[in-house]
This record gives structure tokens, sequence and C-alpha cells, in this order.
């Protein structure tokens, strides 16, 4: 099994949701966070001053997926999340060692 963490803009959420879904991706877990990369923050005026905002919003994506679905997975969301500018993310796939679905006790793929 596979961990995906992916890092979208978080109007691309939705898109990147249904895309996922299609393929036959039976859950995620979404947070809502802030950070920098490349992009490295922006400035906005408010009531006429202006400030440096040093993180930005992006929404993280938590995936656990069988092996063989890990490629396909990550290649939909950069696909799918994918808009061409500076700040469009970043994805992780790491290895998972266990699963268990805590109501029924069913473990690694049958806990998917």
């Amino acid at each position: 099994m596979k961990l995906i963490i992916a890092a979208i803009k978080p109007f691309k959420l939705e898109e990147v949701r249904e895309a996922l879904t299609t393929l036959g991706v039976s859950g995620l877990m979404v947070t809502e966070i802030k950070g920098f990369g490349a992009q490295a923050g922006h400035t906005e005026i408010y009531r006429g001053a202006e400030y440096e905002v040093n993180f930005v919003p992006k929404v993280k994506l938590e995936i656990v997926v069988p092996s063989d679905l890990a490629d396909q997975v990550v290649e939909t969301i950069t696909q799918t999340a994918r808009t061409g500018k500076i700040g469009d993310g970043k994805i992780f796939v790491l290895d998972v060692a266990q699963a268990v679905r805590v109501r029924t006790g069913e473990t690694n793929q049958e806990a998917l």
C-alpha cells in the first residue's frame, strides 16, 4: 500500500476528488493548510495598507491506495490539479506498513 500526500490549490479540490472517484479511489482525507515553496507568498492590500502574506493557502490530500494504483493516482492528481502557474503544489508517495479499519478490524487492503 502507498500513502499519497498532495498539496494543491484549494479551488482544484472538487475537480481532483471527482477524477479520483472515477479512478476508483474510495476515500481520502482533506486538510486546509498554509505553506510556501517556490511561490514564496505574495502581497495583498487591505484597507489601503499593503501586507506581505508569507504563507499561501493550500489543501492537503492524504490517500492510501493499493501499490498498483499509486502511479495512476499520482498522474490523475498531477493532470487535474495543474494550472501551469507557480504554486500548483507537490505530491509525495510513501510506503504504508499497515492499515486497520476500526469498526470491523479488517486489515491492510481490505481496510481501504
